[in-house]
């Protein structure tokens, strides 16, 4: 109980077992028997297995590196947009208190994580101008990330835009300067070099076609002119032996 109250309230109101206890009064109604119990002096939480979307996006996080160890870029990146899809909003939006304050921090740098792998996958499959487009939306989002910085990059460089990418890193040391006061970390800085140098290790591949099944191929329709007639049945009176006249 003490570490719930701690959990929940920087300062603890003077009935906050009491509050706590009319809390898990109310997820029991919300959640159905048997899942939220007493256990020790406080709570338990007991779940079939992937009833949490958490945990279902950590087996799909893991799957995806598993692919990408064997090679299988394009399981890899499907698997990491799967995981993507189940994210609907701000983890734990207006849950107050200090742990879920720091698992929401966690859990938003763990799926910025999961883009930037994606993206680093979609280069690798040599889809440059739909990473170009995806990180030009998702880095207003998070102007200070220097790694969705250095994928864009590479993504425009990788797309013919060089002075486009070059813009990019100038963008960002004057934002880094005015915001914080320090310059670009040295893996853009290297990366800004290689471009201005068109480094022949920056090309990419082109874009690989993706392991899809064989579309359906219907059987083909008779489409031929019947064949002759090989006899004749029943028909003795008109089929006749030809006299003279035939």
């Amino acid at each position: 109980m003490s570490e719930l109250v701690d959990a929940v309230w920087e300062t603890p109101p003077p009935q906050a077992i009491a509050a706590l206890r009319t809390y898990a009064w109310r997820l029991r109604r919300a959640l159905g028997p048997g899942v939220l119990l007493t256990d020790a002096g406080g709570y338990a939480l007991r779940f079939q297995p992937e009833a949490l979307d958490l945990d279902v996006c950590q087996g799909y996080d893991a799957q995806a590196k598993d692919a990408r160890r064997e090679g299988d870029l394009h399981k890899a990146r499907k698997l990491l947009h799967m995981a993507d899809m189940l994210w609907d909003g701000q983890p734990l939006a207006g849950v107050p208190g200090p742990y879920a304050y720091a698992q929401r921090s966690r859990l938003e740098e763990w799926r910025l994580a999961l883009l930037e792998t994606g993206l680093e996958l979609d280069l690798e499959l040599g889809r440059h101008a739909e990473a170009v487009s995806e990180l030009t939306a998702l880095i207003p989002e998070h102007p200070m990330r220097e790694r969705l910085r250095a994928l864009l990059m590479l993504a425009l460089y990788r797309s013919g835009r060089q002075a486009e990418a070059l813009g990019v890193y100038t963008d960002t040391r004057r934002l880094l300067a005015e915001e914080l006061g320090v310059g670009p970390n040295p893996e853009l800085a290297l990366l800004h070099q290689r471009i201005l140098r068109a480094d022949p290790a920056l090309t990419g591949p082109q874009e690989l076609p993706d392991d899809e099944e064989p579309a359906y191929t219907p059987p083909p329709r008779p489409a031929q002119l019947p064949a002759g007639a090989a006899d004749f049945t029943g028909r003795a009176t008109a089929v006749k032996p030809c006299g003279s006249g035939c």
